[in-house]
């Protein structure tokens, strides 16, 4: 249920005025001056709530200057503006005309907004000077002029009894200028407004053709960078920020020098924005990242000047982090979705795998297929709020020196990921440098090549076997590596038919095909160190099919199953995907621990094999088939020379079921061979615990929506303290 707690400070503070009431269920407003009720769930009220609050509190024009919904007669027709502000008391002197639409409007519709609002300025009597157009996170402001029917665009609209606006509207921490005008500093804004942001400055830079969205999304991309930059530059209090629009002043209100500024000012801003990429891209550990700047800023100034709007009010450094992740993983997220196809994992899933590992400062950590790098935040935000911690820093508090090295650190030598889609892995780093760094690592690359190769690619020299302490990913399902298109496929085992200790004449073969799934966990081990922890999502499939038992196998010898936690059919479905998955959190064993389990198999197998009575009689079973098989053949041929049509259909019918029979009381040989062996290695085997657990409620239902009854957490808390144990050495305490 809403609360007024979500709602925006300037309603919050409206309300504390006694400029408006809302009622208690939030459906309706009282703009208590007018004594006029309207419906609050209209998404377009809230914004004229907002804005009528600001023009009073902010603007600070008396409250008696201010009417809306006030009647103008446009032609024939008899329209309503949604608020006029007023020079007089007597409301008679129209000062500004502000026309207020939703969030979602899109930009040919904001345009069309600018034409209304400028159609009521003319007619409404010539006192109007100032025009605001407002969606509630974008702004446009206009100087008008009846007399001369000019609209000349403004960086905003003055203070109350301010007589001249300053050419920008943004300053470090706000200040005034000589004027009297009040700077406005950046702010911090809530997850669904930045979330709109993002998804109406991409809808506005591919909507009118010129780019496609995948293109649009890089563009975008390399804005958000430039914004989060600025914001980093060193600057005083008071001074202007380089990512807004700074107006130049035309030399005379003609409109062809009205037109001429308004160019120069779009043509300024996106040399400024220009300089902000390319210094940028020179310092501190983003230098010379060519994976991110690989080419310059693409677009044109009017498109860079529609982003900027959309942005340059917003303080993206300081709005809360998992607030920006969720906004730009959520506008992302459907992006890809919906024009790449590639699903994500969702936050509860990724929080709940870190939430159990204890990942620290000092860890290496790596994801083998990290899309847009959900599981590397978390990892990192997890290191971070260690650090605070660790430092005893409070909410809202700015953090040390050493606060902050402690965690960066972590972020720029221990944090790395590797995603097959140049685009995605671009905004993995970008999704880091939202939450202020740790992109350093993330590399594009098929995650499956070898590491020698990996670092022979990408150039870097920390994808180093059994290097890393926790593996944490959600490798891509339902897709195979062929033999024939890959040619490192033959480096895996999993990709290689071993011979059948059941079948002596088999022979080692190549597998034509893996699942990506597969060859991930077999990465895995390359990766990690004796000692460390796999964290993945896989289908049910590799725990169930009998046709995967080589996998489980290869699995048990190489790793100690710590957990395997189930989720329900309906976990992936609102990101596009419906397989059923579980978790597994495996352990890796050292070269000897594996290599005992490999001998201790290999010895049990063979003594069976050869020593047993299930041995001895599978080899005379074969033999007497053979052998049978052969006489039979023979008959066969006989009959064929013969021509003896009635012989040679009774002889096929005799060999199949000679060979069914044979094939029957062999194939209850190797059953009772292979149950022998299992009996015999559990029993040879050290026991250990497994962590078992279903979820069947993870926070959300099919479609994305939340159902408040997350088990994920709960269970988390359960197997972290089960892996601690298994640290210490105290796992038989669960056994």
């Amino acid at each position: 249920m809403k609360t007024l707690d979500i709602m925006k400070e300037i309603i919050l503070a409206g309300q504390k005025e006694h400029l408006i009431k809302i009622s208690e269920d939030l459906s309706t407003i009282t703009y208590l001056h007018q004594n006029i009720s309207r419906n609050y769930n209209n998404p377009e009220e809230k914004v004229q709530a907002e804005t009528f609050c600001e023009l009073v509190l902010k603007y600070n024009y008396p409250v008696e200057y201010v009417k809306q919904y006030v009647k103008v007669t446009v032609g024939s027709d008899v329209k309503e503006a949604d608020i006029i502000v007023y020079n007089d008391l007597e409301c008679k002197k129209p000062h500004i005309i502000v026309e207020c639409k939703k969030e979602e409007i899109t930009e040919q519709e904001f345009k069309q907004a600018v034409r209304q609002a400028y159609a009521y300025a003319f007619a409404t009597a010539g006192t109007v000077k100032y025009i605001w157009v407002t969606s509630g996170i974008k702004d446009e402001f206009y100087s008008f002029d009846k007399e001369v029917d000019s609209r000349e665009s403004e960086p905003d609209i003055p203070q109350y009894k301010v007589e001249k606006l300053a050419s920008y509207k943004f300053a470090k921490n706000g200040g005034t200028t000589e004027n009297g005008q009040k700077l406005s500093p950046l702010v911090t804004v809530e997850e669904s407004e930045l979330t709109n942001r993002f998804k109406q400055a991409h809808q506005a830079l591919w909507g009118g053709g010129e780019l496609n969205p995948s293109e649009a999304f890089d563009e975008l991309d390399k804005l958000i960078f430039c914004k989060i930059f600025d914001e980093k530059k060193k600057r005083k209090n008071g001074e202007p920020y380089d990512f807004q629009i700074i107006k130049v002043e035309p030399k005379s209100k003609d409109k062809r020098d009205i037109e001429k500024a308004d160019k120069e000012t779009s043509e300024n801003l996106l040399k400024r924005l220009v300089t902000l990429y390319d210094d940028g891209k020179l310092l501190g550990e983003r230098k010379n990242d060519t994976e991110i700047f690989r080419e310059g800023i693409k677009l044109n100034a009017a498109k860079a000047r529609t982003v900027v709007s959309y942005l340059e009010g917003v303080d993206l450094l300081n709005t809360d982090l998992d607030s920006k992740g969720r906004a730009f993983e959520t506008f992302m997220g459907s992006f890809f979705r919906g024009d790449f196809g590639q699903y994500f994992t969702p936050r509860n899933i990724v929080s709940f795998i870190v939430d159990s590992l204890p990942i620290d400062e000092e860890r290496r950590v790596l994801d083998t297929s990290c899309g847009s790098g959900g599981f590397l935040l978390h990892a990192l935000d997890k290191v971070r709020k260690s650090a605070r911690r660790f430092y005893d820093i409070k909410e809202g508090e700015k953090e040390t020196v050493e606060c902050h090295k402690q965690w960066h650190d972590f972020a720029e030598y221990n944090l790395y990921g590797i995603e097959i889609n140049e685009q995605i892995s671009r905004t993995a780093k970008m999704n880091m440098i939202i939450h202020d760094d740790g992109h350093t690592n993330v590399v594009t690359s098929d995650g499956l090549i070898s590491p020698a190769d990996l670092r022979e690619k990408v150039n870097n020299d920390g994808f180093k076997e059994g290097s890393f302490d926790y593996i944490i990913t959600n490798p891509p399902f339902g897709s195979t590596v062929k033999q024939t298109e890959k040619a490192y496929l033959h480096q895996y085992k999993l990709a290689i038919k071993e011979m059948d200790w059941l079948n002596p004449n088999s022979k080692v073969a190549d597998r034509p095909s893996q699942s990506t799934e597969v060859l991930f966990i077999e990465q895995a081990e390359t990766y990690l160190v004796a000692g460390g922890y796999l964290a993945i999502v896989v289908p049910d499939g590799v725990l169930t099919n009998s046709s995967m038992q080589y996998v489980r196998d290869y699995i048990s010898e190489t790793f100690r199953i710590v957990a395997v936690i189930s989720m329900p059919q309906t976990a992936f479905s609102a990101n596009g995907a419906g397989v059923k998955s579980s978790v597994m959190f495996l352990k890796k064993y050292s070269a000897s621990e594996k290599q005992a389990r490999i001998d201790l198999k290999n010895n049990i197998q063979n003594s069976l094999i050869s020593h047993s009575e299930d041995g001895k009689n599978l080899f005379k079973l074969l033999k007497d088939k053979k052998d049978s098989i052969a006489k039979i053949n023979k008959q066969i041929k006989q009959a064929e020379r013969l021509d003896n049509i009635e012989e040679l259909e009774f002889l096929t019918n005799k060999k199949q079921a000679a060979t069914e029979e044979f094939d029957e009381q062999i194939e209850f040989v190797k059953e009772s061979l292979s149950d022998s062996f299992l009996e015999q290695y559990k029993q040879a085997l050290e026991d250990y615990p497994i962590f078992m657990a279903i979820a069947e409620d993870i926070g959300y239902d099919a479609t994305g929506k939340e159902t408040g009854k997350n088990e994920l957490p709960a269970i988390a808390k359960e197997l972290a303290k089960f892996i601690k144990a298994i640290e210490n050495g105290k796992d038989h305490f669960f056994q």
